[in-house]
């Protein structure tokens, strides 16, 4: 896997958002390659996956978003599911993992030279405001 980013530049860009996305980036797109991530580095269960993608997107799944993303990607191998008692233990399975390869690859093929110009310009002060319906966001 390609090691192309800095963590501290990932981390500044973080705060820089405070939690939420720019209007102009559509990040629903990313949600079975996000749990395919996570689930790549260890097991979790649904309200888990959901918790630390709200994390990152600024705003949590709710569960008919996050189960039949987990529904497809079990339908399609990618993940398997064990149940212990209530609670559903999510995995992702060696197909999974071969396929989150080669997303990787693609999105570092697509997006990786952005992502590298990006690292030489700091990134601008934001902070998010909601108002009303929509979320706006204005430079610092």
């Amino acid at each position: 896997m390609y090691r192309t980013h800095n963590n501290r530049w990932f981390q500044m860009i973080n705060k820089s958002f405070n939690d939420c996305p720019p209007d102009c980036c559509d990040m629903r797109g990313m949600l079975s390659f996000m749990i395919l991530w996570l689930l790549s580095k260890k097991p979790m269960f649904g309200q888990e996956l959901a918790n630390e993608i709200g994390k990152r997107k600024g705003s949590k799944p709710n569960p008919g978003t996050i189960y039949p993303a987990l529904k497809e990607l079990k339908k399609k191998y990618l993940i398997q599911s064990t149940k212990k008692g209530r609670i559903i233990t999510y995995t992702i399975t060696e197909k999974g993992k071969n396929g989150f390869q080669l997303a990787c690859t693609y999105f570092y093929k697509a997006f990786g030279e952005i992502f590298q110009e990006q690292k030489q310009v700091s990134p601008p002060k934001i902070s998010c405001c909601y108002e009303g319906e929509g979320t706006k966001h204005k430079t610092t």
